[in-house]
């Protein structure tokens, strides 16, 4: 969310005069009524305490339920004291309290995915729902499954997990499981189909993002369907148009897949005045309006509020509307047991805000100074950073290092914070701008970044374990001394080895221009090796990146370590001095060059004097070809694919089986058949389970990532590959295990726009089974037998009412 200073400037309204209309995509079908929640997915005695609560209040106490104030917090609900309601506290973001001090700052989501851990994600939920308890936060503004990274210049994406669908999903439900165990609120975030422009620093709202409905069923809606069926509490939608209609008044993202297709029980939220309209956004499916009327940094009234009363009262809003909202929002509440004992704000939170030194209209109850951290989430954090790094090459043995004497230290991402602890926004503009030239990245900004109470740099972790051992370490953290000044200053040359670090920044309303490092990195790589003949390169930020000297012979080994959060140094050094075996792979696909991934971002100073329709428009021309899926598509050399990951042990895989477990299934999912939280409840069902074993082979321990992908028959209209199972396993030298990859109705079938059904194909689906999007040694091919295929008359019988 781009707080409110920004927002306020945002050029909606700018373009709102062109009357801009762009139909190749069909527009957005209306949808109404709203459903209504039934408490499905195990809320039902949560639903119940709802409706006694709403029952109980009045209209213009429904009408603040539903609608945002100032407060203490980032987003506030206002209390009702005579219920003894003391209000909600909604905090960002995806991998930290941001407006709080005493808190861990975790990983980013990208080194989240890039580990590839199901268990290490749920235990980072854990404990990120743990600390967000303890200051006082009924939400947290996470995780994040959009942007989905259709675009990797865009400046968002490290806040979520993958472009691949499969893995945002499977990563997404882990997250959600963990903080809500913790008994606070997950927000899954921004839905969807969020491709924002940004023109000057600001985000621009008015653009469409335009995608057809296959598309959107198996690319952007996928892992919300899975978060759906993880039970997340709420659903933030986003700031631009879908298929020419505002996010938070889409009826038919927001009513119709959302609330009815993908059951939905919870509320949906805005994102912080993304609503643009009162009764039209409350039908469409909106359920709270944040942040609400504001008065910072100028009176912002709210189109809600008091609004709301008048609507009830006049009869052009039904209550019964307005009640099924206030449910939503207090279902989940009830459901995590929010009403009893739950933290008071932490006392120190307003000083951070937005509303601390003008103070806000309701008596939000401020608890003490809380130091929300403990040593298990700073292991968590560390083993976690280790685990989401990625050894892309290891010539010869490179590493791990065997205790050098003579260690180099170079690159300005190797030093401590030089600008403070905490980066909201950086941006090329000016806009909270500061000097972030030296100093490591172990986070991006803008509302998804977080506010460190301490920080491990690379350098100071390899001072310290170099003095363990008696070694010495020299270092140059200013780019620019090694690119002009060399490394004359270093001595004796030449070195045992060089650690260079690089970094990439990223940040909400800050895309990126180039996938090349920043601050010059190119020269100084081609420097320090020109001098270090076992130069080792260190990658944290934003990723992909592309690397222009990534064949350089003295270059011996590159990382990619993306944003490992507050023990980055620590987390590094584990790697680099083989106490941790490097486990990571790719979440994403490494091209040559910048210039062969479709740029697939609409960011032109232009949008906001042009009359030109398509200058507004974002088309998902690709549909579902995004990262690998579009260079399988086009045969396509990479860098380093998705998937990809080297380790110190060596391993294999043999004995692929496949199992089917039914006779026969319908070639669709019976409309007849329970909606539950995530769908139709037979799309989870298993129909096969694909068997394989893994084995170390080398002479060291180790973990690896063996991948399932599936290709689908003609029919499908499917892309080359598709990720569908994968699983971490760590083994002793010469062990083996056996990997089990059930395969769920969802999995093995594909989105028929006629039908409007999830479809199993008829042909026979090839399975492959390997260690990356293009190493999979092992295949087979399967089918499920189809019982009957039904017309498309019978279907419409079947569905209606």
């Amino acid at each position: 969310m781009f707080r409110f200073w920004l927002l306020v400037a945002c050029a909606a309204a700018t373009v709102a005069q062109f009357g801009i209309n762009h139909t190749q995509y069909g527009g957005s079908p209306a949808v109404y009524p709203s459903p209504r929640t039934v408490g499905s997915g195990g809320w039902d005695a949560a639903l119940e305490k709802a409706r006694k609560f709403v029952s109980a209040l009045t209209v213009d106490e429904k009408a603040q339920m539903v609608t945002g104030t100032s407060g203490p917090c980032v987003g506030n609900i206002a209390p009702i004291e005579r219920l003894n309601f003391s209000g909600l506290c909604l905090h960002d973001g995806p991998l930290s309290v941001r407006q709080a001090i005493y808190v861990s700052v975790f990983s980013a989501g990208v080194s989240a995915a890039a580990s590839w851990d199901r268990s290490l994600v749920r235990q980072r939920g854990v404990y990120m729902g743990t600390e967000f308890r303890d200051k006082g936060a009924h939400v947290a503004l996470g995780p994040v499954v959009g942007a989905l990274g259709r675009s990797p210049f865009a400046g968002r994406n490290w806040e979520g997990f993958s472009p691949d669908a499969y893995l945002s999903g499977v990563l997404v439900e882990e997250t959600i499981h963990g903080i809500q165990s913790a008994g606070v609120q997950a927000c899954t975030k921004h839905y969807i189909g969020k491709n924002p422009a940004v023109v000057n620093g600001i985000t621009i709202e008015a653009v469409s993002s335009n995608l057809d409905d296959k598309t959107m069923h198996e690319t952007y809606l996928w892992p919300f369907a899975n978060a759906i069926r993880a039970g997340t509490s709420s659903v933030m939608c986003s700031y631009q148009r879908i298929n020419g209609s505002y996010g938070c008044q889409n009826s038919k993202t927001l009513n119709g897949l959302l609330k009815q297709e993908l059951g939905f029980q919870g509320y949906v939220m805005s994102d912080w005045l993304a609503t643009h309209s009162g009764i039209p956004s409350i039908e469409a499916g909106l359920d709270m309006n944040m942040p609400g009327g504001i008065n910072f940094p100028a009176p912002t009234p709210s189109f809600w509020g008091e609004n709301i009363t008048v609507s009830v009262n006049n009869g052009s809003l039904s209550e019964a509307r307005l009640d099924d909202m206030v449910v939503r929002i207090m279902t989940p509440y009830f459901h995590l047991g929010q009403e009893s004992d739950f933290p008071a704000i932490d006392g120190y939170t307003p000083q951070l805000g937005f509303y601390g030194a003008l103070g806000y209209p309701h008596n939000f109850t401020l608890g003490p100074v809380v130091d929300a951290r403990r040593n298990e989430h700073t292991q968590l954090i560390r083993d976690l950073g280790a685990a989401g790094t990625v050894l892309l090459k290891n010539t010869d043995g490179a590493l791990p290092l065997k205790n050098p004497s003579n260690i180099g230290v170079l690159g300005n991402d190797a030093a401590d914070f030089t600008s403070g602890q905490y980066s909201l926004v950086l941006s090329s503009t000016g806009l909270f701008d500061g000097d972030y030239n030296i100093g490591t990245l172990a986070v991006g900004g803008g509302s998804g970044t977080g506010r460190f109470s301490h920080v491990v740099s690379p350098l100071g972790a390899i001072k310290a374990r170099a003095e363990s051992y008696g070694g010495v370490v020299q270092y140059i953290t200013d780019n620019d001394q090694i690119v002009h000044g060399g490394l004359t200053a270093l001595a004796p040359l030449p070195l045992d080895v060089c650690l260079v670090f690089l970094k990439s920044w990223a940040s909400e309303g800050d895309d990126r221009a180039t996938l090349v490092a920043d601050w010059n990195s190119t020269a100084v790589v081609e420097k320090t090796a020109a001098a270090c003949n076992n130069t080792i390169v260190v990658l944290h930020g934003a990723a992909p990146n592309t690397m222009p000297w990534r064949n350089n012979p003295n270059v011996t080994a590159i990382l990619a370590a993306h944003m490992p959060g507050q023990e980055s140094g620590d987390s590094i050094v584990d790697i680099l001095w083989g106490d941790v075996d490097p486990s990571g792979r790719l979440p994403y696909t490494i091209a040559h060059e910048d210039t062969d991934y479709a740029k697939n971002l609409v960011n032109s100073t232009e949008l906001l004097t042009t009359t030109d329709p398509d200058a507004w428009q974002a088309d998902f021309v690709e549909g579902n070809l995004i990262d690998y899926k579009e260079f399988d598509a086009l045969n396509a050399s990479v860098a380093f694919e998705f998937g990809f990951g080297l380790s110190y042990a060596v391993f294999g895989v043999s004995d692929l089986q496949i199992d089917v477990a039914v006779k026969s299934a319908e070639k669709m999912p019976d409309p007849a058949a329970p909606i539950q939280p995530g769908g139709n409840v037979e799309l989870w069902t298993t129909l096969a389970t694909v068997t394989a074993t893994v084995s170390n082979t080398g002479s060291i321990a180790g973990a690896t990532v063996p991948q399932l992908y599936l290709s689908y028959p003609e029919e499908a209209g499917a892309p080359v590959r598709s990720l569908r199972g994968f699983e971490k396993v760590t083994l002793d030298a010469g062990a083996s295990a056996s990997l089990r990859f059930p395969l769920s109705r969802r999995d093995l079938s594909y989105w028929d726009t006629v039908t409007q059904e999830w479809t199993l194909p008829t042909g026979a689906v090839r399975a492959y089974v390997g260690f990356s999007s293009r190493d999979l040694p092992l295949s087979g091919a399967f089918a499920v037998p189809i019982a009957t295929i039904p017309t498309s008359e019978e279907i419409k019988m079947a569905r209606a009412p």
